[in-house]
């Protein structure tokens, strides 16, 4: 399936235990470019999570959240410091022989001096944490995935339409060359005739003059570019995964086929047709960008 870079995919999972939340968006960009921001905690996952959204993400800018809340309390402890205890009291002890005065502290008050009791959390289980924050980033890829799809198609069948126009220019074009010669002998001939009066130009050099007119005019090969461009192109759309790059790459074949036509033209019609077909492909390049 043809896939679009923008996307966004949520999941969150509850229960009385932890909350899970896990936000993923994506833009267009050249490669692949993957940042996390979650809790410290789980920074020691950074790498894992990165491999799962490779398998789901080929290319693009992604942005990943996650906030994880853990609701026991099995997983903290009270910690007694018992060093730092000892030296609060080595110096009230001094203090208390130095200016003469009783030593009134209890153990209610030395609990609430800094660092005495702190709050420790315990050793993780990462195999069953992994576990836990593993559904919820591919079941947020897979919305991302869903969402690139859906927008993916939205960008194929404008594309397409888009293509679709350009044969118009194209066989607008090659219809219009003819009538250009044509034309031209035809103006050359009266130009003769105004010049020389009744004296006769020789029929080869009036030919030769309008071949010489032809030759610089014709675009024949450009347009037989184009439309293999186009109908590559197409079949491209169909292709699926990772054709972002290719399609720039024909679209970039496209506009100098058409710049060449462009510099060739010397008919207003053309030459405003040219105009059109390059609008279209600028417009095509730009929907491309948005390809993975």
């Amino acid at each position: 399936m043809l896939k679009s870079m923008t996307g966004f995919g949520r999941c969150e999972v509850s229960t009385p235990e932890r909350k899970v939340i896990v936000e993923i968006k994506a833009v267009n960009h050249r490669y692949c470019d993957i940042s996390i921001k979650m809790p410290k905690k789980l920074s020691f996952f950074e790498a894992g999570i990165r491999n799962v959204l490779k398998e789901y993400i080929g290319r693009g800018k992604v942005d990943v959240f996650i906030t994880y809340e853990d609701y026991t309390e099995e997983n903290v402890c009270v910690k007694y410091n018992e060093d730092i205890a000892k030296e609060y009291m080595q110096n009230f002890i001094k203090m208390s022989e130095t200016f003469h005065i009783d030593n009134d502290i209890r153990v209610s008050a030395l609990a609430k001096f800094p660092d005495v009791l702190t709050l420790e959390e315990q050793s993780i289980d990462e195999a069953e944490l992994w576990k836990i924050i593993d559904g919820p980033v591919r079941a947020a890829a897979e919305q991302l995935v869903n969402a690139r799809i859906t927008e993916g198609e939205n960008l194929k069948k404008d594309i397409i339409g888009k293509l679709d126009g350009m044969l118009t220019f194209v066989k607008y074009i090659e219809e219009r060359s003819p009538q250009i010669i044509a034309e031209y002998r035809q103006k050359i001939t009266a130009k003769v005739n105004e010049l020389l009066g009744d004296t006769k130009i020789e029929e080869s050099v009036l030919a030769t003059e309008v071949i010489i007119f032809a030759d610089k005019i014709c675009v024949d090969e450009e347009t037989v570019r184009l439309r293999s461009h186009i109908q590559n192109m197409k079949a491209t759309l169909d292709d699926g995964d990772g054709i972002g790059r290719k399609l720039d790459f024909i679209a970039q074949e496209m506009n100098r086929e058409a710049n060449t036509i462009l510099s060739k033209a010397n008919d207003l019609e053309v030459s405003n047709t040219a105009i059109n077909l390059k609008t279209e492909i600028e417009k095509v390049r730009e929907q491309i960008q948005n390809i993975e």
